[in-house]
């Protein structure tokens, strides 16, 4: 079970609850569930007893009872806890299990893992002033919200750049809005997109305007063209690079991946392979927070870490054999999460409109 199939899960059992009529509250939209803290108890924790305690004008720890009840009998929820004043704590049944489950979504969606229908209700209006780092976070933006869903159209204040379109920046109108939009007003560039074009080319520029946050200024020096792992860009794309040569180098070894690994290997996952999967499984949640808040520096952040995770899995746990050694099972199953870690890097370059190269 993925943290988007338990917040499903959970949301399911809120709306039997309400229908049952054992909670009179409003269902809420979607249900949040996150990995336990240090110290904590169980897999994932969630706070949505609490969020419905006032309207079902009940003690939370009543709610979170209700809801432990409905929860605990689902397939692959081991154990549910009720904790402090009304938190949920879930504990996942089989994690082999689990882990499965995420490599396996990862596999069938390729570059669409973590797409989703949450925003499917919405129709936005983003609109821009006319100038490049606002013109490329919109269109970064656009892209995060359309892969959840949504329907969008994005206006600028003035004519745009005919540079933009170099940068991927699409707009369907121009001019002052008849109603108020929803702003994209990030810190400006301070240079314009003919001139990153020309000293750094669009997927740097494009980088290095999203990777800070919106109130940052953003950092469009030479370092974004460094060939080394001082430049976060350069390392995503290398770890994603080096993902798809450990696919190559498998089938010149004659096997493929796999996560059937009988009995031997690091399956269920552990040691440096552990926050690797862990984040993989956390990126559908990044891409909702990061469409939500209208924030791209949270992908980035977030292929950062995968990248940095990547490059330990691999060097404490090599898919490939070495010398002599023959593929194992062990081989299979830790090719298949160095084949996911590329899938989640290639999907999320995507939605920024950076391109992936296979080759580096």
């Amino acid at each position: 079970m993925t943290p988007a199939d338990l917040s499903r899960t959970v949301l399911r059992a809120v709306r039997r609850a309400v229908d049952e009529g054992a909670l009179r509250a409003p269902v809420p939209a979607r249900v949040r569930v996150e990995r336990t803290r240090p110290g904590g108890s169980g897999d994932y924790a969630c706070a949505v007893a609490l969020q419905l305690a006032g309207p079902a004008a009940l003690p939370a720890l009543e709610v979170a009872a209700v809801l432990r009840e409905r929860v605990a009998a689902e397939p692959g929820v081991g154990r549910v806890e009720i904790t402090g004043p009304g938190f949920l704590s879930f504990t996942l049944d089989a994690p082999a299990a689990g882990d499965r489950a995420v490599l396996d979504a990862v596999r069938d969606q390729g570059l669409a893992y973590g797409h989703g229908d949450a925003l499917r209700e919405e129709i936005l209006q983003f609109h821009h002033a006319c100038e490049v780092r606002a013109a490329v976070t919109a269109h970064a933006v656009r892209r995060l919200v359309v892969a959840q869903g949504a329907r969008v159209r994005v206006s600028c204040a003035e004519a745009s750049d005919p540079d933009w379109a170099r940068l991927g920046v699409t707009v369907d109108a121009h001019g002052t809005p008849p109603v108020p939009l929803t702003g994209i007003r990030p810190v400006p560039a301070g240079a314009t997109a003919g001139e990153l074009l020309e000293r750094l080319g669009p997927d740097a520029a494009r980088w290095g305007l999203l990777r800070p946050a919106g109130h940052d200024r953003a950092a469009l020096g030479p370092e974004l063209l460094v060939q080394g792992e001082a430049n976060p860009l350069f390392r995503v794309r290398y770890a994603h690079a080096r993902a798809r040569a450990l696919t190559r180098g498998a089938a010149l070894l004659g096997f493929t991946a796999g996560h059937d690994p009988d009995g031997e290997g690091p399956f269920p996952y552990d040691g440096a392979a552990r926050p690797l999967l862990d984040l993989i499984a956390d990126h559908p949640g990044v891409l909702l927070a990061g469409a939500r808040h209208r924030a791209p520096d949270r992908v980035a952040r977030q292929l950062e870490a995968v990248a940095h995770a990547f490059f330990d899995f691999h060097d404490s746990c090599p898919p490939l054999p070495a010398g002599d050694e023959k593929p194992s099972a062990a081989h299979r199953a830790r090719l298949a999460l160095a084949e996911a870690a590329g899938t989640v890097l290639a999907g999320g370059l995507s939605l920024l409109g950076i391109r992936a190269p296979e080759h580096l």
